[in-house]
């Protein structure tokens, strides 16, 4: 079975076209937004994910609706592409340090979202990018990939380390949790919905 998945969001604030392969190791991003295509560079890098995203918005107003809606495709493109989740390991977790930056990640690619966040960040920008963005951001991927995602500050320092540790850590994680190990399904229920 292939693990992909092919799809845009379209409206009249964001056009997002994307594409995910969870068994391919390679990614290129635009997304007009430098410090969010560093963001998810790492992420697909450090996942080793198949990821391509081509997305513009209006980015004149600010920033938010072209981070939140890519958050949204792109937990809509991990939760198709999972398929019926059989034989995944389903949890992943890691503790990841950044220089000075400690950040841990827990999932659960369980079917139910929930959103637990700790980060905090010394400055209110990264560059040009408003670093309150990084929740939003979570949040819609969460809800949209239907997992639980606990993002955990062991210790804080620079805004950039943060975040990064943050994209990464989530990254190494789900990797970990979309890992086929079995051949049966990770509930007791019969199924991951």
């Amino acid at each position: 079975m292939k693990r992909e998945y092919e799809g845009s969001r379209h409206t009249k604030e964001t056009q997002i076209d994307l594409t995910l392969n969870l068994d391919k190791k390679d990614y290129k991003i635009n997304t007009g937004i430098s410090f969010f295509d560093h963001m998810l560079e790492l992420f697909a890098h450090h996942g080793e994910f198949g990821l391509k995203i081509n997305a513009k918005g209006d980015t004149h107003i600010d920033y938010h609706h072209l981070v939140e809606d890519t958050g949204i495709i792109l937990g809509q493109a991990f939760y198709q592409a999972a398929g019926d989740k059989k034989g995944i390991r389903r949890y992943g977790s890691i503790t990841l340090p950044m220089d000075e930056v400690l950040v841990e990640c827990v999932i659960d690619f369980g079917g139910r979202p929930y959103l637990s966040y700790g980060l905090e960040f010394n400055t209110p920008k990264c560059g040009d990018f408003d670093t309150e963005l990084v929740e939003e951001f979570f949040r819609a991927f969460t809800n949209n990939a239907k997992i639980n995602l606990h993002l955990i500050m062991r210790q804080g320092g620079n805004s950039h380390h943060t975040a990064e540790a943050a994209f990464k850590a989530c990254a190494r994680a789900l990797r970990q949790a979309l890992t086929i190990e079995s051949n049966k399904l990770m509930s007791t229920k019969g199924i991951i919905e």
